[in-house]
């Protein structure tokens, strides 16, 4: 086995605005794994208010790199659980590596991984697009420039109500919101109520990650579905979110990888929890590994690719709000970009 890896900073259509800040660019960090001849493929983007950097998963691959590749490859599950212990403290660079070894597997069967699992994917549901927080104005016209089946609305901020209601003058589309844990209870009960009549499917993380309390409290009167993101990180906190969410949106830079994101999708649903998969912005390469997981979603938030202006893979293609997929074996990427090397 050997390991490959390189940082990106790549640029996104319009500067990207949620409650937790503003960036231009999404730094994201790809790697390669290559196994008897055999290349796979993997990503993890960088996300500051989780404190990991590319720059910090660079570090930790160097200093374990002699470990990483010493592993004796036969199938994904033993390799993720083995780096989950080596690299415990870096979800990030444990999820790129994880699908890289899901790439390699796919390749060494012939098959997609979507094949591999048995999935339909004419049951890949359509995934948003989201509009992140600007002036209204701005938003409008992000929304206009991108005619979608349907909308994630960044909300969360000063405002925010009298925004969706402006986007909604322009589109009959149905709306998700998003406050990234942006509202305190009594502004969510007050405005949940307000988005009901807007034609809104759903409020992803209303309160604070932490606020366990006030998430039960608002279960039980929520006039919406509500779904944890923040407070839904890793495998433990999906029964946690039983009785405070009505679904939980699993992203596989959070929660280390596919591996994992696979027994969250059926740990959730056992409970009777709706499961979104969303995304961190990733390219295409992670995109590709939440696409062969769609099929076991209800809900999908996976558009980067669609928000970035520079790309590093051609993968599943998103037309008009659904996968297409092709049978290229593995994630079936074919990358932009030699870092092999």
């Amino acid at each position: 086995m050997k390991v490959f890896w390189k940082a990106f900073d790549l640029p996104f259509e319009y500067p990207f605005t949620i409650s937790k800040g503003t960036k231009s660019t999404q730094p994201t960090l790809a790697v390669a794994l290559q196994h008897l001849g055999i290349n796979g493929f993997g990503e993890a983007p960088a996300i500051s208010y989780y404190g990991i950097t590319t720059e910090k998963m660079i570090s930790d691959l160097q200093r374990k790199k002699l470990f990483v590749e010493k592993f004796s490859f036969t199938e994904p599950d033993r390799y993720w659980h083995y780096l989950h212990h080596l690299l415990e403290d870096n979800s990030f660079l444990v999820c790129a590596l994880d699908m890289a070894g899901w790439d390699i597997y796919g390749k060494m069967q012939g098959k997609p991984l979507y094949d591999l699992w048995e999935l339909d994917t004419d049951k890949s549901p359509v995934t948003d697009y989201t509009i992140g927080w600007d002036e209204p104005e701005v938003m409008v016209k992000k929304l206009k420039e991108h005619p979608w089946p349907a909308y994630k609305i960044k909300v969360g901020l000063p405002d925010d109500i009298e925004r969706v209601q402006e986007l909604r003058l322009h589109t009959k589309a149905p709306f998700r919101v998003d406050a990234n844990g942006g509202w305190t209870f009594d502004e969510a009960v007050e405005k949940i109520n307000q988005l009901k009549n807007l034609d809104v499917e759903l409020v992803e993380q209303p309160l604070h990650q932490d606020d366990w309390e006030g998430a039960k409290k608002l279960y039980k009167v929520s006039a919406l579905p509500l779904f944890a993101d923040e407070s839904c990180v890793e495998e433990e906190d999906v029964l946690r979110c039983k009785g405070a969410f009505h679904g939980i949106n699993i992203k596989l830079t959070k929660c280390s990888g596919i591996t994992p994101a696979k027994r969250m999708i059926a740990n959730a649903h056992q409970m009777d929890l709706k499961v979104m998969l969303g995304c961190m912005n990733e390219s295409s390469i992670g995109t590709a590994a939440i696409a062969h997981l769609a099929p076991m979603a209800d809900y999908l938030d996976v558009d980067g690719p669609l928000l970035l202006t520079e790309d590093l893979a051609r993968g599943h293609e998103i037309v008009d709000g659904y996968f297409e997929y092709n049978e290229r074996p593995g994630l079936g990427l074919q990358l932009f970009h030699n870092f092999l090397v």
